[in-house]
């Protein structure tokens, strides 16, 4: 599934589009941890966490995830959104608890 059809089906925001919507979504991955993420996030995962800062977008880079879903109807910040512009990294944001979103996109998946 790309993050396109993914975004589409689940109503998600799309903050930053970044390089690609037609990436595929081959598997979802929840942590707010960052050194978690960093060592344990799958490629071309959707990263679903609360963290709308700059940090998470340097690891998702690091990780290569396919894209960030911020959670929980939380709160992207500039900087983050300008970085995940210059990076190529598509943010979505959800309304949902991470678990509820995890678990949507799980079973689109």
């Amino acid at each position: 599934m790309t993050i396109r059809e993914m975004s589409e089906k689940l109503s998600l925001e799309i903050a930053c589009e970044g390089d690609d919507l037609e990436r595929e979504v081959t598997k979802v991955y929840c942590c707010d941890l960052l050194s978690i993420v960093m060592g344990r996030a799958p490629a071309d995962s959707a990263w679903v966490t609360v963290m709308g800062n700059i940090n998470a977008v340097a690891v998702a880079v690091l990780c290569d995830v396919s894209c960030i879903v911020v959670a929980e109807h939380m709160e992207c910040d500039a900087q983050m959104l300008q970085k995940a512009e210059t990076q190529g990294v598509t943010v979505l944001k959800s309304q949902q608890p991470i678990y509820e979103t995890a678990a949507a996109i799980g079973q689109l998946l």
